[in-house]
């Protein structure tokens, strides 16, 4: 499991990589549908494929698709979306709605302040966009993600990540679907615990990797990881708050 910048423990030196940062409802790319944008591509036989059209905003593959690979993603051009892929398929994500960011925000601030603390030996927390790949098919943007603190290379992104030890995805409209029967269940094949935080339900499903149903949270949310001093907890009520405010 690597984070974008350790590309080279995927793909041969041959093929350079472009950094690029985008974040934030989901499209999926059909095969059929082609691109029409001028960018240097990194090898002969890439292509591109044009951002479909609102119809397509399903969060669903649509009829046949292209198998993406992470090196084809990478090579995408800077557009102010976000570009993930899982077991093939191509998700496009505009920029997320101000209550997905709020919401997100108040994760990642209450993780934060308790991994400075009681959690320190568990990890470290970072918001989107951070790329973490599972596999050379699947690339995953989480809204909230949480890393095992080993070494600075780590934190810096000079050496490979260890796979996450918690994943966040704010559910908006146009993600929903996407992010509960797709990137749920990859986070948990790949042994990652996963958290969907539904605003407009004011609940937050965790998801433990051997999980067939969630433990449902709607005023407090507990974690307790190994190696945490104590557990972490979250009142979930201020956080709906902020939202109706």
């Amino acid at each position: 499991m690597f984070l974008r910048h350790d590309l080279s423990t995927l793909l041969t030196e041959e093929y350079p990589v472009k950094q690029w940062r985008s974040h934030g409802p989901t499209r999926v790319v059909p095969m059929t549908h082609p691109r029409t944008v001028s960018v240097m591509m990194h090898h002969a036989n890439a292509e591109l494929r044009k951002t479909p059209s609102a119809e397509q905003n399903m969060g669903m593959p649509i009829g046949q698709m292209r198998h993406w690979s992470v090196e084809d993603v990478w090579a995408l051009p800077e557009d102010g979306n976000r570009y993930e892929v899982v077991d093939g398929a191509l998700f496009v994500t505009p920029s997320p709605r101000r209550a997905h960011q709020l919401v997100a925000g108040e994760f990642f601030h209450e993780l934060r302040t308790w991994l400075k603390g009681p959690g320190l030996s568990v990890g470290v927390v970072f918001m989107a966009p951070v790329d973490v790949v599972l596999d050379p098919s699947t690339l995953v943007q989480p809204d909230v993600v949480v890393l095992p603190a080993r070494d600075r290379s780590v934190l810096l992104g000079e050496g490979p990540a260890p796979q996450p030890v918690l994943a966040i995805e704010v559910l908006s409209p146009g993600t929903a679907r996407n992010d509960r029967l797709t990137k749920r269940p990859r986070f948990q094949r790949a042994g990652v615990e996963c958290w969907l935080v539904d605003i407009d339900a004011q609940r937050v499903e965790q998801w433990t990797p051997a999980a067939e149903t969630p433990v449902v949270c709607t005023d407090e949310l507990t974690w307790a990881p190994a190696g945490a001093a104590e557990a972490f907890r979250m009142a979930l009520a201020p956080v709906w708050a902020e939202i109706d405010s």
